[in-house]
């Protein structure tokens, strides 16, 4: 299957660049912390008590208005626990790469996350199609030239996932039966709109890896051409994304059930921390994967020009050595006219 090599491809690459996954850990940090360091302690919160949304004894009680406590329950409590509220900012970390924004604060800080996430993946795109190191110069400078374009696209996404969300699921799957039962019917209507969900997400993806790679200032061309190269290459471009998918699902479950074992087994706090933070990393890790893999995926269907293709080696690793390139390509494409 073409969609294999690929997969090899993607993870070569991520484990070829680990700073981008330092950095994007550094930015959900950033991000997560503040709101989790305005937890406060306080007589009146801890005299109710964690039946009425109080502190259990040595816990830092969730008083940061517009946050539930219960979104942070990590050892069954509903406070967190640990030095400094460590595990506030945890949980914090866990509801953005979640991307569980029920309150209308948490809905806010997501909303900052995913904006500063698209600046960041605008580097993290270019830095997996070059395949070499481009430091902190180029990555930020890619940052700066394709982040606002990756931002104009997820607006798009927006009212694509809205409008899918508001008027064609209605459509598609209709009124939900009573009773809570779902019959066969309506499994099949819920499993064509995932279906569809998937296929909307699988062109988005593709005309990010567009944007970035082929330098495209059109978002609607950059949709446009998203959806040319699903429409030229459906089985892999589908198989691709669900074994990305299926690692992202696999980190998930993997935390969903060794996190309540390690509850009950009266694991210490920094065991639970531990693990909390090898989930985090896990999941920025899938992230990335899902990038490189389809930037991979995508120069090996379209490698037959220079600005699609994996760049040659290039030594030393350099602005100017690249600057000396182009200025040797266009004096040789001078002597051909002439």
């Amino acid at each position: 299957m073409p969609f294999i090599a690929p997969l090899g491809d993607g993870l070569r690459r991520v484990a070829r660049a680990p700073m981008v996954l330092v950095g994007g850990a550094v930015l959900t940090a950033a991000v997560a912390a503040p709101p989790s360091l305005l937890l406060a302690d306080g007589p009146a919160a801890d005299a109710r008590g964690p039946a009425a949304g109080g502190s259990a004894p040595g816990c830092i009680p969730l008083q940061w208005p517009r946050f539930p406590a219960a979104e942070y329950a990590v050892d069954g409590r509903p406070c967190a626990t640990g030095a400094d509220g460590a595990h506030a900012v945890l949980a914090s970390l866990r509801t953005l790469l979640d991307g569980e924004g029920h309150a209308p604060g948490l809905a806010a800080v997501v909303f900052v996350f995913l904006a500063a996430w698209a600046l960041f993946s605008a580097g993290a795109i270019d830095r997996y199609a070059r395949e070499r190191p481009t430091r902190g110069a180029g990555f930020f400078a890619a940052c700066g030239v394709y982040g606002p374009r990756l931002l104009r696209l997820g607006l798009l996404s927006v009212f694509v996932n809205w409008t899918l969300f508001n008027v064609v699921r209605d459509w598609v799957v209709g009124a939900s039966p009573p009773g809570g039962g779902l019959p066969a019917a309506a499994l099949a209507r819920y499993a064509a709109f995932g279906l569809l969900l998937a296929a909307v997400g699988l062109v988005f993806d593709y005309a990010r890896v567009r944007v970035v790679v082929e330098d495209r200032r059109s978002m609607i061309g950059a949709l446009l051409a998203g959806w040319r190269f699903v429409r030229r290459h459906p089985a892999d471009c589908a198989g691709l994304y669900a074994v990305n998918a299926t690692v992202l699902v696999a980190v998930i479950a993997a935390h969903a059930v060794a996190a309540p074992h390690l509850a009950s087994a009266g694991a210490s706090a920094r065991w639970a921390f531990a693990a909390g933070l090898v989930y985090l990393a896990a999941r920025l890790a899938g992230r990335l994967f899902f990038y490189a893999t389809e930037v991979s995926y995508f120069q090996s269907r379209l490698a037959h020009a220079g600005y699609v293709a994996a760049p040659a080696p290039v030594w030393p690793e350099s602005a100017s050595a690249e600057a000396l390139a182009r200025l040797s390509d266009a004096r040789g494409d001078g002597e051909r006219r002439r």
